[in-house]
């Protein structure tokens, strides 16, 4: 059964990675990325805005597991947008992980001097230092924009993708760049019923699964890798067993119609949310 997807650069990047979002407590959050690392995650996903990037190098030094076999991936933030900004902050990314190179960098969102900051990764990218770059909520215009304007296209594009929000518009636009999907939230975050939704719950005990099994299995059916997050090694190891079974066509059928258009986090198409979050 099929457990990655092939980026632009011709890397296999497997289709459920760990995140690491909001693990704050770095003890906590090594500790957690020891045991994804030791259930078998392959793909681990951090950020400079997290602040955590020691404890999961840390973790991934510590595993054994020969760095060519791993998938790390870390992001810019907003704060060091720009061309100069964009190279110091990759260079601070890398020593904080303890590594030569990442498997995948992202512009973390769409906004600021992200053009300036795309040349650099790019640069970083021809170097070595990057092997993919990539973006992170970037919408369909904001994306076939950053893309018509240079000759790399990104690899990824990082949005909150769950059944509540799936996202079908984005597909063509991505499509046409050879740009993968990649969902963070995909139980949308934990701000609605989702994992107690009835269709879900009736799906995941027709195969013994939960409903967090079901949200992941439907992600990776349509080529979208997932980043599910926990730091309760019984919640990680279940999230990453997802490869023993399949959705039926009805399943997916079901499942396609519980899409509420609507983010649970943040809309980045607010400027109020823009100003409030990002700028102030």
């Amino acid at each position: 059964m099929k457990t990655a997807v092939t980026l632009s650069t011709g890397a296999a990047m497997p289709l459920i990675g760990f995140g690491t979002y909001l693990i704050n407590d770095l003890a906590v959050c090594e500790r957690s990325v020891s045991d994804a690392l030791e259930i078998g995650y392959r793909l681990i996903d951090t950020a400079q805005f997290y602040g955590n990037e020691e404890a999961v190098g840390r973790a991934v030094r510590n595993s054994g597991i020969p760095r060519k076999e791993l998938f790390i991936t870390t992001k810019l933030w907003i704060s060091d947008m720009g061309y100069e900004k964009a190279k110091a902050a990759l260079e601070k990314s890398l020593d904080k992980l303890g590594m030569d190179y990442v498997d995948l960098y992202l512009i973390h969102h769409p906004f600021g001097d992200y053009y300036g900051a795309w040349r650099a990764v790019c640069e970083a990218c021809r170097e070595g230092r990057v092997l993919a770059v990539g973006v992170s909520n970037f919408y369909a215009d904001r994306l076939t924009d950053l893309a018509l304007q240079n000759d790399v296209f990104p690899a990824v594009d990082q949005l909150e993708i769950h059944p509540y929000h799936q996202r079908h518009e984005m597909e063509d636009s991505l499509r046409e760049y050879g740009t993968v999907p990649q969902a963070w939230g995909p139980f949308s975050q934990g701000k609605t019923d989702l994992l107690d939704n009835p269709v879900l719950v009736s799906i995941g005990e027709k195969y013994g699964k939960t409903t967090a099994q079901v949200c992941l299995r439907w992600l990776i059916q349509r080529g979208i890798s997932a980043l599910p997050k926990s730091t309760r090694r019984e919640r990680i190891r279940e999230n990453f067993e997802v490869f023993d079974f399949q959705l039926s066509a009805a399943d997916m059928a079901a499942i396609a119609l519980l899409d509420r258009r609507k983010p649970a986090g943040l809309p980045h198409t607010d400027p109020a949310n823009v100003k409030r979050i990002f700028y102030l």
